[in-house]
């Protein structure tokens, strides 16, 4: 599996469901179906995509979206559910932040606080878990699996180093000058408050 089979399949499980547990249960069962070292790709491929997120102007993005309170796990599992958005809306948010404004993804949570987000919450961290299921349903053991799927994707992996810190420089977000600089549109749609 390469990044374009990868966007295929992310696209495909989008068109089949709606909910984000629908579209892991797809994707589990559709990655189950192919050989293991597929399985593994899937994840290399996911954790390449992801990395490309992995910027200080997203940081910044999401830090707007979720008020000004958005920790490194709530960053990790947004880059995650930015992938549930789709090849052309990712590369897009990779390109330019601000252009999540755009996405109805993003647009569902304007004038919310985050409270009330619910199902809409911009996190999805059960993606960086499907392909490790589907290994286990493949392998037979799904319980025990872990450590066999984590050695294999390093294995693949190979000597490439994946825990560098965000690229670019970082800013900050509360600083509602470069903000509105930066970031024009999502900082109208999500103003920032301190008793957010």
């Amino acid at each position: 599996m390469n990044l374009e089979k990868f966007w295929e399949l992310v696209e495909t499980c989008r068109r089949q469901t709606e909910s984000r547990d629908a579209r892991l249960t797809w994707l589990r069962e559709d990655l189950s179906r192919r050989p293991l070292e597929e399985i593994v790709e899937f994840q290399m491929c996911l954790d390449q995509v992801t990395r490309q997120a992995f910027t200080w102007e997203l940081v910044a993005a999401a830090e707007r979206i979720f008020g000004g309170r958005c920790s490194d796990d709530d960053f990790c599992y947004f880059g995650l559910w930015m992938v549930g958005l789709g090849k052309e809306d990712f590369g897009r948010a990779v390109l330019d932040p601000d252009a999540l404004a755009d996405t109805p993804d993003v647009l569902r949570l304007a004038g919310r606080t985050w409270r009330s987000w619910g199902d809409d919450w911009p996190g999805w961290e059960s993606l960086d878990y499907v392909a490790l299921e589907a290994f286990g349903l493949v392998t037979g053991d799904p319980d025990e699996c872990g450590d066999a799927f984590y050695a294999a994707v390093r294995t693949r992996r190979g000597e490439h180093a994946v825990g560098q810190g965000p690229a670019g420089k970082r800013w900050n977000v509360w600083d509602e000058e470069e903000a509105a600089r930066r970031l024009p549109r999502l900082s109208i749609m999500f103003p920032l408050s301190a008793d957010a």
